[in-house]
């Protein structure tokens, strides 16, 4: 648990709890800290461990973290895991009796590291190392050592590798708690260790030439002669129990192409070709096959905290990479579907998407993810259609739309949405605070919804229209505070119509309107002038940070540049807002927002995490990262690729037979070549000058191209 938020925070479907998260658990007093007048201290409480140092691999259902050194040491969240449990604690590397010097600890892809250490030959009077030790990790429980000799003389000397485990389930490790481990026993060529459910073999190619079970120490007595090299090959493995439970989801596979087109991206600026590369990278190495339908790929919320299904995380990667094809939106649309409450139960809403309460920072209440899930369900329906996803595709998942709507319907209050998770009864008996972005979501749902409507030929199209249109009178009339600087949005209305006036990175979601028919924008909750004096504000110091959006204003006197919610700067905000800002014709804003993600996105090798800190961008310093952030997410992935992709402004409408192209005119990434795109499941390629003319170089010959 950690003791600095308050509310639970969203949880992963078929993932164990991850209660190291920063946005989870009860509030608590510091470790130690007396429980009241004349009662004794309560006893410490366990750390969660610090990741923002770790190097990490993942590959889902697997992943694996040691420090740069590359030595697995038990600490923290050190190991190799697989479907949530820790196969392998320790994995500590000696030769000739000493630890490598370490040298370079990098990822060289999303699921791959490798590690560099050097050795001094005992008695060498070169002041040079001969040898060095280089260790290649994949994710999956594979790892490679070689020893390789460049001095003049043949090295003689052991190499030891440590094991150990304690098949610890990945939640306990990360709420801070570290069972003990378990003894080893000789296997083959190895050692092995069981627990109540699991086991974990490890086994060596070649095999070892002693194997201390007792120690966990794998044992070789090597020989490498002048300008040859030795190699070990290390394999990590686990084994369940019959009967231990349901099936866990599985990884992509072998061989299983990535449900998106690989791009090619040139530009003037090369650090947007290095963050959409790498982003996707880490975007494959959080895809799970959904066990009811293994063709049906969906992404994981983030590792190491996220290691599973999160609906509204998973529809959002979705959908926010449909440029480059259909089919990653598809297979998650069809998982969540599966997972629809189709029978009104107690406590749940008919048509609703699994999610949690997620905490709302310092000075607004929680979001309930649930809702977010299931309004953004219609959305990417909606969107994936008109980027190409196919009609007897859509049509089958258009029960599952409809059914949103009708939960929709039935979850407003006073014309608004609050939480759609709710029953009826107690949303009438304790009301809660009516959130703006929330209200932005469903506007679009709604609106998304009536073209889907229509489309198939189902009734209820102009009801949908009529609502969002009232929604966006009601909305621009008691959303709206007025104050020195022309008024600005207010983050939420509390029970009882109060505006709440928290200027919070949240309410980027107003800018993000959907794609519409031919390409276009649908009409905004804000009107256009309220829509400017909004992208002033989010430009300004207080939200911007430099280095992208806070997720609450600096001027707040309870901002914290490291909360999750009350400063922090998440990816996939600032993201939303350069796309938004772009469309909406605030270009200038768009483009400050989108240098600051890029200047960051360089001090982290093109690889952002899920958040990092709102500290001010100060020349010399890097940004601050978040010690509990996810890294990889899905959601700042997804978020990074859109934020470059939306500059190139392509808006298709496939049922339309249409295509606009609308790109920033300030060009701020200069020339920008994009390639390999998906529209209509056929190859697109764009080109925009550094004057902001766009050039279609590559399209389906069924499609109309239009340009503004």
């Amino acid at each position: 648990m950690r003791p600095l938020q308050a509310m639970p925070a969203e949880s992963v479907v078929g993932a164990p709890r991850p209660a190291g998260r920063p946005d989870q658990g009860p509030a608590a007093g510091p470790a130690g800290a007396a429980v009241g007048p004349g009662r004794p201290m309560a006893p410490p409480r366990p750390q969660p461990p610090a990741v923002h140092h770790a190097l990490l691999c993942v590959n889902a259902p697997a992943m694996a973290a040691s420090g740069p050194d590359g030595q697995l040491r038990g600490h923290g969240l050190h190991g190799f895991y697989r479907n949530g449990v820790r196969v392998l604690a320790r994995m500590e590397l000696r030769l000739g009796g000493m630890e490598p010097l370490p040298l370079q600890g990098t990822l060289t892809s999303a699921a791959q590291a490798r590690f560099l250490g050097a050795v001094r030959v005992p008695g060498d009077l070169d002041p040079d190392p001969a040898l060095t030790v280089e260790r290649l990790r994949h994710a999956d429980g594979v790892e490679t050592v070689t020893v390789r000799n460049t001095g003049a003389r043949p090295a003689r000397l052991p190499l030891e590798i440590a094991l150990g485990t304690d098949l610890g389930p990945v939640g306990e490790i990360a709420a801070g708690h570290r069972p003990p481990d378990l003894p080893g026993q000789v296997q083959s060529a190895g050692l092995r260790w069981s627990g109540p459910v699991h086991s974990a073999v490890v086994s060596a190619k070649p095999s070892p030439h002693a194997v201390l079970a007792g120690a966990g120490v794998l044992r070789w007595d090597l020989e490498v002669q002048p300008g040859a090299r030795w190699s070990v090959e290390l394999r990590a493995e686990l084994e369940s129990a019959p009967g231990g439970g349901p099936r866990p989801p599985a990884g992509r596979g072998t061989g299983v192409p990535l449900p998106w087109a690989e791009p090619e991206v040139r530009s003037d600026d090369p650090r947007a070709a290095l963050l959409v590369d790498r982003s996707l990278d880490a975007l494959s190495g959080l895809l799970f096959a959904d066990p009811d339908r293994l063709t049906d790929l969906y992404p994981a919320a983030g590792a190491p905290w996220r290691f599973g299904l999160a609906p509204a995380d998973a529809l959002w990667a979705a959908r926010l990479t449909l440029p480059l094809g259909t089919r990653l939106a598809a297979g998650t649309l069809r998982a969540l579907a599966r997972r629809q409450q189709l029978t009104p139960a107690p406590g749940r809403t008919e048509g609703l998407l699994p999610g949690a309460l997620r905490h709302g920072g310092p000075e607004l209440p929680p979001t309930c993810t649930a809702t977010e899930a299931t309004l953004l369900f219609v959305t990417v329906l909606a969107e994936a259609w008109r980027w190409g996803m196919p009609r007897m595709e859509v049509a089958e998942l258009l029960p599952a739309a409809e059914r949103v709507l009708a939960a929709l319907r039935e979850g407003l209050v006073d014309g608004f949405v609050t939480d759609l998770s709710r029953p009826a009864q107690e949303r009438a008996a304790h009301p809660v605070a009516a959130r703006a972005e929330v209200q932005a979501q469903a506007h679009r749902a709604a609106l998304h919804g009536a073209e889907l409507l229509e489309a198939f030929g189902r009734p209820g199209a102009e009801e949908w229209r009529s609502w969002a249109a009232g929604l966006r009178g009601r909305f621009r009339e008691r959303f709206w505070i007025d104050d020195l600087s022309g008024g600005r949005p207010a983050a939420g209305l509390a029970p009882g119509g109060h505006p709440l006036p928290a200027l919070a990175g949240s309410l980027v979601h107003l800018l993000d309107t959907g794609l519409a028919v031919d390409g276009d924008r649908h009409e905004s909750l804000l009107d256009r002038e309220q829509t400017r004096l909004f992208a002033q504000r989010l430009v300004a110091p207080e939200l911007d940070s430099g280095w992208g959006l806070r997720t609450l204003t600096a001027k707040s006197p309870r901002f914290n540049p490291l909360g999750h919610r009350g400063g922090a700067v998440r990816i996939h905000e600032t993201a939303l807002a350069i796309a938004g800002l772009a469309e909406a014709g605030h270009e200038n804003e768009a483009g400050a927002l989108l240098e600051g993600l890029l200047a960051a996105s360089a001090h982290f090798e093109g690889r952002l995490p899920e958040m990092y800190a709102g500290e001010q961008r100060a020349p010399g310093c890097p940004p601050v990262p978040h010690p509990a952030a996810c890294r990889p997410a899905a959601v700042s992935a997804a978020g990074a690729v859109h934020a470059v992709f939306a500059l190139a402004g392509v808006r298709p409408d496939v049922p339309g037979g249409r295509v606009l192209v609308r790109p920033a005119s300030t060009a701020p990434l200069g020339e920008l070549e994009l390639t390999g795109l998906r529209v209509a499941g056929e190859p697109f390629s764009v080109r925009v000058s550094r004057i902001g003319v766009a050039m279609v170089e590559e399209a389906s010959a069924e499609l109309q191209l239009v340009a503004r």
